[in-house]
């Protein structure tokens, strides 16, 4: 398996909102515009909200020796950041910046969610998360690890402080995504791990996961459904 990824560490991260004007949104507003009409008559569910994407991105490491990412965040519509997405990433300078927790059982396994049919990423599977909106903004910063304790009770119904989080980040590049990933060390083995989303899952009325799956082997990451950004860091942590 040869995924096309970067992974370096970050001791914190400092976010921020800039302003930011998008060629892509200016440009091409008209055919955003047709290509949401098409995607949402496929599938009614899509809403067309505020969300945040990285216009500057930059690893650094400090005269201390932490490393810290920085991570420039504008406004946008979804209507935009999927177009663009699925255009593959048009012109530069821009990234698709989120954070991820990365819940590991006690005996080696990891959590990952599978989207569901209304879903932009239907049928993917990954670490539960989301794309940063304005929710995530407190005084002119976006916090992505306040995201990522959101995504992950509201998409599992575990909550973060469960586990113990490393104090850290690790940073996957991959194109123009760049997954902050936070270790969240569970007490809990994959099977009641497993047993306990799809529980919550079941409860929902809508939930936005149709499923739960854990991943313990390298064997697994030959599954189709795992992004490659997913797949580099799988890779890196199982043995």
């Amino acid at each position: 398996m040869t995924v096309d990824v970067r992974i370096v560490k970050a001791d914190r991260l400092d976010c921020r909102v800039v302003t930011h004007e998008w060629d892509f949104d200016l440009r091409r507003g008209g055919e955003i515009d047709a290509y949401w009409r098409e995607r949402t008559q496929a599938n009614p569910s899509l809403y067309d909200g505020p969300v945040l994407l990285g216009a500057s991105v930059e690893h650094a490491v400090g005269d201390e020796g932490r490393s810290v990412l920085s991570i420039g965040f504008f406004e946008t519509r979804f209507s935009r950041f999927l177009a663009w997405r699925n255009f593959g990433f048009p012109g530069p300078g821009v990234y698709n910046c989120f954070a991820m927790p990365a819940v590991r059982s006690a005996d080696g396994a990891f959590l990952l969610g599978e989207m569901n049919p209304r879903h932009s990423s239907a049928g993917n599977i990954y670490f539960p998360a989301g794309t940063p909106d304005p929710i995530d903004v407190r005084d002119g910063r976006v916090d992505l690890e306040g995201s990522l304790r959101r995504e992950l009770e509201e998409e599992t119904g575990i909550c973060a402080e469960e586990g113990l989080m490393e104090p850290g980040w690790t940073i996957v590049f991959e194109s123009r995504r760049v997954a902050c990933m936070k270790l969240i060390q569970s007490p809990h083995s994959a099977a009641v791990l497993l047993s306990r989303v799809e529980t919550f899952l079941a409860r929902e009325k809508e939930p936005e996961l149709s499923g739960a799956h854990m991943i313990s082997r390298r064997d697994q990451l030959a599954d189709p459904r795992l992004p490659g950004f997913m797949k580099g860091f799988l890779a890196s942590m199982l043995t």
